[in-house]
């Protein structure tokens, strides 16, 4: 099992720019695909982003498609995600998710397995 924990949220203006990271407990990280899934008020869950194991591989959602970035430093269990221009629209509670699935880019939440307990990010206007 692998526990999640994410940081960096915020209040961040639009246009503005804001990086989320995840840390992830255990020994095996790259072991896991993991992913960026984000929730606004009164929406479903939909996905942001995905990294593969070893980070050869990355998904976007169209909607953050040269906006946003996903990486990963296996060496200290965690992955990032760099917001760039951000909208209003973006504003939710991200979550950091996990997958025993390495060779996969997973984008669709039922595929998770692990959670975090999300981050908030608010973008004004």
């Amino acid at each position: 099992q692998v526990q999640l924990v994410e940081s960096g949220g915020g209040l961040v203006q639009a246009g503005g720019s804001r990086r989320l990271s995840c840390v992830a407990s255990g020994r095996t990280f790259s072991s896991y695909a993991m992913g960026w899934f984000r929730q606004a008020p009164g929406k479903e869950r939909e996905f942001v982003a995905a990294v593969s194991g070893r980070g050869g591989s990355t998904r976007y959602a169209d909607s953050v498609k040269g906006r946003f970035t996903i990486g990963r430093d296996n060496a200290k269990n965690t992955i990032y995600l760099q917001m760039n221009s951000l909208k209003p629209e973006d504003t939710a509670v991200y979550y950091c998710a996990a997958t025993p699935n390495p060779l996969q880019v997973v984008d669709t939440p039922r595929g998770m397995d692990y959670w975090g307990k999300g981050t908030l990010v608010t973008v004004s206007s």
